[in-house]
């Protein structure tokens, strides 16, 4: 795969906060989180790849997804483990394990051990505002053509 830091590059906050909605700023660059069965890609099956919706870096693909029932697009694994850091999050009285793009740091949701045990056990519950929907159809030309083998794979 490509050099991940090379393709791929955080914009200044300016160009970030012009090319974001309101929801998509709160919840990548401020930690929010939308609301559950309320989000474009909760009940979203289609074929494709999930980017970072600020820098376009590949993040999960469509045959990692699963129905869970939360309200918010759960994947099973990340498209690699150099796609995303991990951060102790306490907020809310809780513990968990939050989950942020490497490159552009932006918060994209939280990791927890109750997913599938047949796909690995974790569930990835990621906002729809973190992340872009590229269809199978549009990889190519969109510059993700090398992801395709991995949707190939799964099959």
């Amino acid at each position: 795969m490509e050099n991940r830091s090379e393709k791929y590059e955080k914009p200044l906050e300016a160009i970030i906060k012009q090319r974001l909605t309101g929801l998509q700023y709160d919840v990548t660059r401020r930690g929010a989180t939308e609301r559950p069965f309320y989000n474009e890609y909760w009940d979203f099956f289609d074929e494709g790849i999930y980017v970072d919706i600020v820098t376009g870096e590949p993040l999960f693909l469509s045959v990692d997804k699963f129905h869970s029932s939360c309200g918010w697009p759960s994947f099973s694994k990340p498209v690699s483990e150099d796609a995303v850091v991990y951060v102790q999050d306490k907020s809310f009285g809780m513990i968990r394990t939050e989950v942020r793009s490497k490159i552009a740091d932006s918060h994209l949701g939280h990791v927890f051990d109750d997913g599938p045990i047949e796909k690995g056990g974790r569930r990835f519950c990621i906002n729809s505002a973190s992340i872009r929907f590229v269809s199978v159809d549009d990889m190519e030309d969109s510059g993700y053509g090398e992801y395709k083998k991995m949707l190939m794979m799964a099959d």
